[in-house]
Formats: C-alpha cells, structure tokens, sequence
C-alpha cells in the first residue's frame, strides 16, 4: 500500500476524531527490511522510521542520513543495556523503558552526555509473560521512579496480544497516561492504527502497510 495512502486514512482518522490535522506522527517501522523498500519510502517523503535493533540500525542508516535530510529515528523494539550507549547516540527517542537497570543507564548517559532521546515507558497491558514492558498496576510507581531521575519521560507505549481487541489496550494506557501527566502515547500499528488515533495515539507505528511483508 503506498504511503500517500496510509498518511491518507491517517489523516481522515484524525479527522474522524476530531484531533488537529497533522497532530498524529506516523513512525514507518523499516525493521528487517531491505535497503531498497526504504529507499522507496525515502524518496516519497517519509522521514521518521521505527527500528527494533540498535545494530540493523547502525549498519542501515548512516548511508541514508548522508545523502538525505532529516531523517529521524525511533527505537521500538527491546533495548539491551550494554547497546544503551549506542542508542542514546543514534536514537531521538525509544519507546520501550521497561526496567529500572536500563532507566539507570539512561540517566548515567544523560548526564555525560548532557542530552537524552526522549522516552516512552513500554506498558505490557496484556500480561503477557513473554512479551517486555512494565505491568499496568506497576505502571504508576515506575513512572515516578523514571521521573526521579530527571530522565526526559514523554509518553508511553504498548503492544496489545495479536488475538485481543485492541481498543481496551489503547484506553488503558490512555488512562495510565492521563493520571500521571503523561503526553503522548505510542500505539497502533498496520491494523489497528486508526483505532489507536481515535483513542488517543499521537505516534502510531506502520510497517507492513507501508513497506509490505517482511523478509525476515
């Protein structure tokens, strides 16, 4: 599906919704996909993409950024602690803080560096055993733990279970974002995106939609 046509019904959604045209960002999730479909989003004018490892992301974009303007990168898969360091370099924001050790490095980076990408505490809103994120009842205390640590904490994330309805998943974390004074919410993806904009989202995160199936 082309992106002029995602952005199309991400636009109408917004509409729908009554939110402000535009107020939605559109995260294009290139992971596992090959140079030439990114080139082709590239070169239509999508310039902020989602990558779930630091590494794929380090041997995929320096070439890209040397020829391109603008582009700016997401971390929306799981983070490593030792790969911290690398992240925090590459990335303008992650999505997924999830655990206090990782909230520590981030903060030991911040402050030699003097900067930090912005955060979104990752919130497993499913309970789901094998999937990361903070559990919605802890939600509340880790948020205040983040905080605690001057970290640039501004908004929160979530992957609701393949078989559920998502739109309880997306007003749950709307709640836990609400209550603790929380902007953005990162949620949606190919199938579900405009659910998500009705519900909240301000970045929602498209891959297969854009890009098609992935190879790996």
């Amino acid at each position: 599906m082309p992106l002029s046509e995602i952005r199309r019904r991400l636009r109408a959604a917004e509409a729908e919704a009554g939110r402000a045209p535009n107020s939605v960002q559109l995260i294009a999730v290139s992971k596992v996909q090959p140079a030439e479909r990114v080139a082709a989003v590239l070169d239509a004018g999508q310039r902020l993409f989602g990558e779930n490892r630091v590494q794929e992301a380090q041997a995929r974009w320096p070439a890209f950024q040397a020829r391109v303007d603008g582009i700016r990168l997401h971390l929306i898969g799981p983070l490593q602690t030792n790969k911290a360091r690398a992240a925090v370099a590459m990335f303008e924001a992650i999505h997924t803080l999830d655990r206090l050790r990782l909230a520590r490095t981030l903060a030991q980076l911040a402050q030699e560096r003097g900067a930090c990408p912005d955060l979104f505490v990752q919130v497993n809103t499913g309970a789901e055993p094998q999937k990361a994120g903070v559990l919605p009842e802890a939600a509340d205390a880790f948020i205040a733990e983040v905080r605690a640590m001057d970290l640039p904490l501004v908004g929160l994330m979530c992957i609701p279970p393949v078989e559920d309805d998502p739109a309880p998943h997306f007003r749950l974390l709307g709640e836990i974002a609400s209550r603790n004074g929380v902007a953005a919410l990162s949620m949606g993806m190919s199938d579900d995106f405009e659910t998500a904009v009705a519900l909240g989202a301000t970045h929602v995160r498209v891959g297969s939609a854009i890009f098609g199936a992935r190879e790996g």
